[in-house]
């Protein structure tokens, strides 16, 4: 039990470490544009002796300020909470509690994962003694050049900011920093507190004021005059610009300033995979996507274009094409980003500003100024064009036929409402979701591309279904990623969350075993059919039942082996109640266009196989196209 300490001096509240931290934290709030919100709401953990007596004991003392949500493996917990925090806006997060050893390694590729996405989570994994009464103890690391290091070392590198709290008088500075760091939307990330496990259990007199409710206010920093006027100047001597929208637009909720900009000037709009539903596809600027996995449309656009300007985009490999697709004579570089690293990359002219308010200084500064009217005619028949691509290819013209792979996002698409969300990170389905979905609102379409991460699906699903209790929320998965990690679908029985998995069977690593072929590997380790004796493949799928995997982790399980039957699967589990899983097997052949620019993936320079001295030269080839816009 808490108790005020007696006295005359400053009012403190005797707690363990781990008490005032859930204390603390559930009196953080965010404020933004004048809303104010809870920021950090729940906490996931899987207990061990490095925190169920600290952590853990803490949740039940406080289980009335601080949900406790039960996870069943730790990187499945960050990805949750990842889901959750992105769909919020980054405007809440959740915190995740972990055992010391393998508990507290499990995070890393969640933590790298949030890191990468500029998404806030919180990591709390327990540490070995601080006090060391016993070394080692049961999980620790015994490294030889040092007794301070553990095995939540590993964290550093993948974390926004790291600290280690051996005296509970250290809880205080490094709690603030880290709300500090999970509250700037440019310095946003995965933050870790390891707290070793004796020092979680310590007592200590805490100042009241730690405790007191505190507010982190968003700001949103406007673009320095100078740096408007020059790109102002920027835009309008361009007679091809391009936007490029990514995740800042989101994540600053810029979606009705880059349309207002749009609309007064003409300019088209691509999108990154993050970028997705910066406009509805239906909007007349809007191209679909850019890069490697992008629109023919957008990509003929960034290849001729003068001026690209980004708006809240990282510049990954695939939106650049691994730096081939920006080959305009001359073209420039404009990039509107709350974060200066971003803002200056490909030697842009930098706008360092929160999304929303640079888009609208951009469209008060460039009043009365339109791209030429031919540009505009360009792209609304490229627009045209690449609709009847894509139509074909989501086209469900017989439904006694097995679907294929856009098909089944031809059938999803029907299927849900503007507002429901679906979900995909890994596989061959970001590609085909990145070119063929049309989004119908700014949230439909929550892809993880920054990490790309088998596994994120199921679980973000549940986070994102977390923030927003009353929506549809779809997690589209391969057989490949069910495979890596179904285990949260218990979690989503348990709390009764219905979310919706769409289980896309093809018996292999789909995405990898082309670009295997592309790249002279010879799909090597990408099918996991029967294996002849000579190695080869005998066609035969291996005996594994998905749908029976998933009905017995608690689903409800429709199989759908037709067009009509993916249909009315489809349609039954949007109205259920509970945790559910549509089965497809699809047709493996692709129908989705071929890739509209290149990505750079090395090849063997010399091998006695044909294939890969087939894909050397053609790598050569395109590599040699690469610019480094300096």
């Amino acid at each position: 039990m808490s108790e005020l300490s007696p006295g005359t001096g400053p009012a403190t509240e005797r707690l363990t470490v781990a008490q005032a931290l859930v204390r603390f934290l559930a009196a953080q709030h965010t404020e933004r544009d004048g809303v104010r919100r809870r920021f950090v709401e729940s906490m996931w953990g899987v207990f061990g002796h490095g925190n169920v007596a600290g952590v853990g004991q803490a949740l039940v003392e406080y289980r009335d300020r601080m949900r406790y949500l039960q996870g069943r493996n730790e990187q499945a917990m960050v990805h949750a909470a990842v889901g959750f925090a992105r769909h919020s806006g980054r405007l809440r997060a959740q915190a995740v509690t972990t055992s010391i050893g393998p508990g507290a390694t499990n995070l890393v590729t969640g933590a790298a994962l949030a890191t990468i996405n500029r998404i806030p989570v919180l990591l709390l994994p327990g540490d070995v003694f601080a006090t060391r009464p016993s070394d080692p103890v049961l999980q620790q690391l015994e490294h030889p050049s040092g007794g301070d290091i553990s095995v939540n070392d590993t964290l550093r590198p993948v974390s926004r900011w790291f600290d280690r709290i051996v005296r509970p008088e250290q809880l205080v500075p490094a709690a603030l920093q880290a709300m500090r760091v999970l509250t700037d939307p440019a310095e946003t990330g995965a933050v870790t507190l390891a707290l070793p496990q004796d020092v979680q259990a310590e007592a200590y007199d805490w100042p009241a004021e730690f405790f007191a409710e505190r507010v982190w206010r968003i700001d949103r920093p406007a673009p320095d005059p100078d740096a408007l006027a020059a790109a102002v100047a920027a835009v309008r001597a361009a007679r091809r610009p391009l936007i490029v929208a990514g995740g800042g637009v989101h994540h600053s909720e810029a979606h009705d300033a880059l349309r207002e900009l749009v609309d007064a000037t003409g300019i088209p709009v691509a999108v990154t995979q993050a970028g997705t539903g910066a406009l509805r596809y239906d909007h007349a600027s809007e191209t679909g996507g850019i890069g490697h996995t992008g629109t023919a449309v957008a990509n003929s656009l960034a290849r001729h274009a003068d001026l690209v300007i980004g708006v809240g985009t990282r510049y990954t490999d695939f939106t650049t094409a691994s730096r081939t697709l920006f080959a305009g004579e001359g073209v420039r570089f404009l990039n509107l980003n709350i974060t200066s690293h971003d803002a200056h990359k490909l030697a842009a002219l930098p706008l360092v500003a929160d999304a929303r308010t640079g888009l609208t200084a951009l469209t008060a500064a460039l009043e009365g100024h339109h791209v030429e009217p031919a540009y505009e005619a360009e792209y609304a028949a490229g627009r045209a064009d690449w609709e009847t691509v894509a139509g074909a290819a989501l086209a469900t013209p017989e439904d006694t036929s097995r679907p294929t792979q856009a098909q089944v996002i031809g059938l999803l698409a029907e299927t849900v409402g503007d507002e429901d969300v679906v979900v995909n990170a890994a596989g061959s389905l970001p590609g085909d979701l990145h070119k063929l979905w049309r989004p119908r609102s700014p949230r439909q379409y929550h892809l993880e591309y920054g990490y790309s991460c088998m596994g994120y699906e199921i679980p973000a699903a549940i986070g994102v279904r977390l923030a927003a209790p009353d929506t549809p929320v779809w997690a589209l998965v391969g057989d490949g990623t069910y495979l890596m990690m179904p285990t949260e679908l218990v979690t989503a029985v348990q709390e009764r969350l219905p979310i919706t998995v769409v289980l896309v069977q093809n018996h292999g690593y789909a995405s990898i075993g082309g670009l295997s072929e592309a790249t002279g590997g010879e799909r090597l380790g990408t099918d996991y059919r029967f294996r002849a004796e000579d190695g080869t493949f005998t066609g035969d799928p291996l005996p594994v039942d998905l749908a029976a995997n998933a009905a017995s982790l608690g689903l409800a399980v429709e199989r759908a082996s037709t067009v009509g039957e993916l249909r009315a699967a489809l349609t039954w589990a949007r109205t259920s109640h509970g945790p559910t899983c549509v089965y497809v097997e699809t047709d493996p052949e692709p129908t989705v266009p071929a890739a509209q620019a290149w990505w750079d993936v090395p090849v063997a320079e010399v091998s006695r196989r044909p294939a890969a001295r087939t894909a050397s030269e053609e790598y050569r080839r395109l590599r040699s196209m690469r610019r480094h816009h300096l």
